[in-house]
């Protein structure tokens, strides 16, 4: 297919033996990119039972066919692998500057099998993979490590481990150019588990293109989309923008998702950043928008250094309303410091309001207070390091919770929830409680964006949405989900894939697909690749012994909230079970995953019997 180079490079650090391995035409025409491809290659390598952080796990770096194109949103790439949290396969997505190297390195991707005798980096330039010890990098921040692997190959690109994922903390991710994170499943503690340090990776290769010509002046005019005043003031405040009109509307995490609303939400917005400690701004590859912050500041006498980027939304949700504190210098040394210890910050955040709330309930006694800004910053260096309490949550947030009895433990299959409040946003429960990656809000739709009159007449969504109903939810959840999953198989960011209104350009996106793969796509075939692709990874999850039953929202959120716009709303686990088995009615599933029946229809005819019911 054109826009693929049709092969990955497979890496065994058991041997030190790299090939090649080529991907079935069949797979590119049905599951079509990076996030499709690596899903059904997973499923052919691995048999689901695999302890994720054994040589038997493998981890896959992926590309799709618009990466190395310089397309506006097309910085990314996905990293996806067994997690230690699920137990499941799982990806996470990161932008800035390796996928684009990735995508131009003549492979589509990189498969990386076993563990090596000791640690090794991988170097993969100018379409030759090597292996090197990485002995002398071996308990190094990500910020060093970086500095002398660059130093080392200036071309490349770095996605590198630090001291979390060397100690195989759950919660650690892989870090990219020191300030970008492949978080969420914990695949950092896999590297750490495989002895390899970092991958580093320059490309010189081009793609086929079906129409060269047609693709460079579609991606100038797709760019041109990006260029209003809404996307400009975007882009100056970045994702932080919306901390405070979200606290408004009672939908920001505050005290461990007791509340809604946090009383010193402005200290910590998007305004207050840009007015006090924003020293930059960043993008990634072919992006004119520059959302990612870069910060300077000083927290306790040590300095928060430009080069690790800065506090996006979820973490300054993460480490300030969830834990009540109102010090956006704290918030910023913790985000340093997660980058360098490669930490996910959204897991790291929930752990510890977590302790939070234990310590007030009574059930530790360590001095771990609500606000307490150096207690935080405290803790993140005892996880990585698992110090003391530290090591407690160090293997997994939900594991300690049980043996606690604590029943405040905020994570839906072991994976802990990102700052959105689903009893305001309802439908997003569904795909919080139903995901098989476990809590994620990247993979559907936000039911605040559902509001207009109109969201997406292409898709037959034609009227507005309660944000406070389930009742009517489950279709039009499913619906998005696989607009999401197409849209995260071609690896866009979601920040430039939109979903709904006026502004909706998923025709402008299948068109650019037309002129780099020469695939003509229609609006259903393109729903039908997002289905296909979201089927493979609850394949993989039936496969790992989920069901139905296992699809959940943590008890909190049966209460209501109290305060704000969203206050005396609850989602009751009657309504949810009820919405639920809709949701899986609507995607032609049983309560283990998709039928047979589905699979046919999908036309995924060799994924048949993959589960044991």
């Amino acid at each position: 297919m054109h826009g693929s180079f049709g092969r990955y490079t497979d890496i065994d650090l058991s041997s030190g033996v790299c090939r090649d391995y080529e991907i079935p035409s069949l797979w590119s025409a049905r599951y079509f990119g990076g996030r499709g491809i690596a899903a059904r290659l997973l499923l052919q390598e691995l048999n689901g039972d695999e302890d994720p952080l054994s040589p038997h796990n493998i981890l896959v770096f992926a590309t799709g066919p618009f990466q190395g194109t310089g397309l506006l949103g097309a910085g990314r790439h996905l990293v996806m692998g067994l997690s230690p949290k699920t137990r499941s396969v799982a990806g996470s997505y990161v932008g800035g500057y390796f996928g684009h190297e990735l995508g131009k390195s003549g492979y589509d991707g990189i498969i990386i099998r076993g563990k090596a005798a000791g640690p090794v980096y991988l170097i993969l330039t100018d379409g030759q993979p090597k292996l090197h010890s990485a002995a002398d990098l071996w308990g190094k921040g990500t910020g060093e490590t970086e500095t002398i692997l660059t130093a080392r190959h200036p071309n490349g690109r770095v996605a590198s481990i630090g001291i979390a994922g060397e100690n195989l903390v759950q919660m650690a991710c892989i870090i990219h150019d020191r300030s970008r994170a492949a978080g969420r499943p914990g695949l950092g503690a896999v590297m750490g588990a495989k002895h390899l340090k970092a991958v580093v990776v320059s490309g010189n290769k081009e793609k086929t293109f079906y129409d060269r010509g047609r693709f460079h002046k579609e991606r100038t005019s797709y760019a041109k989309l990006f260029l209003d005043q809404g996307m400009k003031t975007f882009g100056e405040y970045g994702t932080a923008a919306g901390l405070t009109s979200l606290s408004d509307m009672g939908l920001l995490p505050t005290k461990n998702f007791q509340a809604g609303v946090f009383d010193h939400a402005q200290s910590i917005g998007g305004q207050r950043l840009h007015d006090t400690i924003l020293a930059g701004r960043g993008g990634c590859v072919g992006c004119s928008i520059r959302c990612k912050r870069v910060v300077r500041t000083t927290f306790a006498s040590k300095d928060v250094l430009p080069e690790f980027g800065g506090p996006e939304y979820e973490t300054l949700a993460a480490f300030g309303s969830l834990c009540l504190n109102g010090d956006l210098d704290s918030i910023a040394m913790a985000n340093q410091l997660c980058n360098d210890y490669g930490i996910d910050t959204i897991s790291a955040g929930v752990a510890i309001a977590f302790l939070m709330e234990a310590r007030e309930k009574g059930l530790i006694d360590e001095p771990i207070l609500w606000g307490d800004s150096k207690a935080i910053v405290s803790l993140i260096s005892k996880i990585a390091y698992r110090e003391g309490i530290g090591d407690s949550v160090a293997d997994g947030l939900a594991a300690y919770a049980s043996e606690m009895g604590a029943d405040f433990c905020m994570t839906i299959k072991g994976v802990e929830l990102p700052m959105h409040e689903p009893r305001g946003k309802q439908g997003l429960g569904i795909s919080y409680a139903t995901s098989p990656r476990g809590a994620t809000h990247m993979e559907g739709i936000h039911d605040t964006m559902l509001s207009g009159e109109t969201p997406s007449p292409e898709l037959g969504v034609t009227h507005p949405y309660d944000r406070f109903s389930l009742a009517d939810k489950p279709e039009v959840v499913k619906l998005y989900e696989d607009l999401r999953s197409f849209s995260n198989s071609l690896i866009l960011c979601a920040l430039t894939t939109r979903m709904v209104g006026a502004d909706y350009n998923y025709p402008q996106i299948r068109s650019l697909v037309e002129a780099v793969t020469g695939i003509g796509l229609t609006q259903q075939e393109m729903i039908e690749i997002g289905a296909r692709n979201y089927a493979l990874l609850r394949l993989h999850a039936a496969r790992s012994g989920y069901t139905m039953d296992d699809d959940m929202l943590p008890k909190r959120f049966s209460s209501p909230l109290s305060r704000g716009e969203s206050a005396g709303y609850s989602i009751s686990e009657e309504d949810l079970r009820s919405a639920i088995e809709a949701y899986y009615r609507a995607r032609g599933y049983d309560r283990f995953g998709p039928t047979d029946a589905t699979l046919r229809e999908l036309g995924m005819d060799d994924c048949l019997g993959v589960i044991s019911k």
